[in-house]
């Protein structure tokens, strides 16, 4: 088959949960085979920027912070949000921030730290399965403190500066759970070796 005949059509979309944090959905599909199936559950949230950060030392930041999903702390690289020109606006198209300017502004809010030297890693789907948003993924190298951190009202974190082996460690032990962090980190070590 042709990847055009393998497309899904939407036929019924029911928005069960629509606010400023997510647009939940419950969809009926037809199929390439033309029968309809319900219900696929898929949502929108904004896109987010995940910065894989290392200080003049060679140290990566890290912060550790509650992850309601699974109910624990974790440690994972700084990451947050893009900005939307509205509160319900998920098409990451609408973005009243673009990606690298949310990633410097997370990395400043988050762990105080400002860096000049700036690369594009990747951008992935968050969870292509479900979800329409987006992973932008970056590098910032040489990063110096400068201010103090600037959380949102339902932040609360603690800055930690890992060695490579620490972090290596930690994803052995699973204690470092984030997928796309994982996949960051990974990517980072591989063009280090390049």
């Amino acid at each position: 088959m042709e990847d055009k005949e393998l497309a899904w059509e939407a036929v019924k979309t029911e928005h069960i949960v629509q606010d400023q944090w997510i647009d939940f959905r419950r969809v009926a599909y037809r199929l390439p085979d033309g029968t309809v199936f319900e219900p696929f559950y898929n949502y929108s949230r904004r896109s987010y920027v995940i910065i894989v950060a290392s200080d003049t030392e060679g140290k990566y930041l890290c912060v550790r912070q509650f992850r309601h999903g699974i109910g624990e702390v974790t440690t994972e690289f700084p990451a947050g949000g893009i900005e939307t020109a509205s509160g319900t606006d998920y098409d990451k198209l609408a973005a009243s921030e673009n990606a690298l300017e949310a990633a410097k502004r997370e990395l400043l809010e988050e762990t105080g730290y400002y860096s000049d030297e700036w690369t594009h890693l990747i951008t992935v789907p968050s969870n292509a399965t479900i979800a329409d948003n987006y992973a932008y993924v970056y590098v910032a190298k040489n990063c110096r403190k400068v201010d103090d951190l600037h959380l949102d009202d339902t932040e609360f974190l603690n800055v930690k500066k890992l060695a490579p082996e620490e972090i290596e460690d930690l994803i052995r032990q699973e204690k470092f759970q984030q997928a796309i962090h994982i996949m960051a980190w990974l990517l980072v070590q591989r063009r280090s070796r390049e």
